[in-house]
């Protein structure tokens, strides 16, 4: 093998790296855990591991296709942030013209796993997600906190969408889901701006509540958004979603990202909504693992 040929391989991969890392695969991870989730709750009797499977890996897609489409649309701000200045399009791994078109083709084949392995409910709900955290979020960052409110939308339908594949219907019990979910995204992405703030701040985007400051009036507002998670992890266990010991361990989960915030409140620290940033990674997954070993 030639230099050429060693050369031309390299290329391949790093073309191909690039489009992997074009899908942000951490968060389509969480995505698609999320509708796993929705979709293992709602689930009667023994769940088709087959269904588990199409779903898992669309909602991976439709996730993939719907942070291509925001790259494309935010690739000239992406430079001026440290955060995703590396990201494909910044760095000419991967034009605007081929993030597009990649965009459009994982999005079909998500959308096609989902629409004909589940059912068209579950796909046109996985397509208004994509619609609105691509088309709404992410122009509305640079108007204000308001884009926090409308990302929490698609930011919490996977668990939503997941029920829909299972049952086919829209139920209270899917809406509880939901709404954890989505009262979880506001101290989550508090959190990720607080940190953010100095590159959030190059590109113009203003997601912190309020004055838009990192001071006691955000803390204060991350800590009630996560209070709200105390009551609303009960409901599954009260409604007879789960049992009693799903509801203790979200209460407990709850109880320590409560706790977090408290200190964000008396320092204000860079430090202190780090840990609140890295609790929220932490809090969801455990606690709806928990519902689902409650429900077996």
């Amino acid at each position: 093998m030639n230099n050429l040929e060693i050369s031309n391989i390299d290329s391949v991969a790093i073309k191909l790296k690039a489009y992997y890392e074009l899908l942000k695969p951490r968060l389509s991870f969480l995505v698609a855990f999320s509708a796993a989730f929705g979709f293992l709750l709602g689930a009667e009797g023994t769940p088709d591991l087959f269904l588990l499977l199409m779903l898992s890996v669309g909602s991976f897609l439709i996730s993939g296709a719907a942070v291509t489409i925001n790259q494309v649309i935010e690739w000239n701000l992406d430079i001026l942030m440290r955060r995703t200045s590396g990201r494909p399009i910044p760095t000419s791994k991967i034009t605007q013209l081929e993030a597009t078109i990649y965009s459009v083709v994982v999005y079909a084949l998500g959308i096609c796993l989902v629409a004909y392995c589940t059912n068209i409910y579950a796909a046109l709900l996985a397509t208004s997600s994509l619609i609105i955290y691509a088309f709404m979020y992410t122009p509305l960052k640079k108007v204000g906190p308001v884009a926090v409110f409308v990302g929490a939308i698609p930011g919490a339908l996977p668990p939503l969408i997941g029920w829909v594949a299972a049952t086919g219907t829209l139920t209270y019990e899917a809406w509880i889901i939901f709404g954890i979910q989505f009262i979880w995204q506001f101290p989550h992405f508090w959190a990720i701006a607080w940190v953010s703030y100095d590159d959030y701040k190059k590109a113009g985007f203003k997601l912190l509540p309020g004055g838009g400051k990192k001071d006691l009036n955000t803390a204060i507002n991350i800590m009630v958004y996560t209070l709200f998670l105390l009551p609303l992890g009960l409901l599954p266990t009260y409604f007879g979603l789960t049992g009693l010991n799903s509801g203790i361990i979200a209460t407990c989960c709850g109880a320590l990202f409560l706790a977090q915030t408290f200190q964000l409140m008396k320092d204000n620290s860079h430090k202190s909504a780090l840990r609140i940033m890295f609790g929220s990674f932490i809090y969801l997954p455990i606690v709806q693992i928990s519902y689902l070993f409650d429900k077996l």
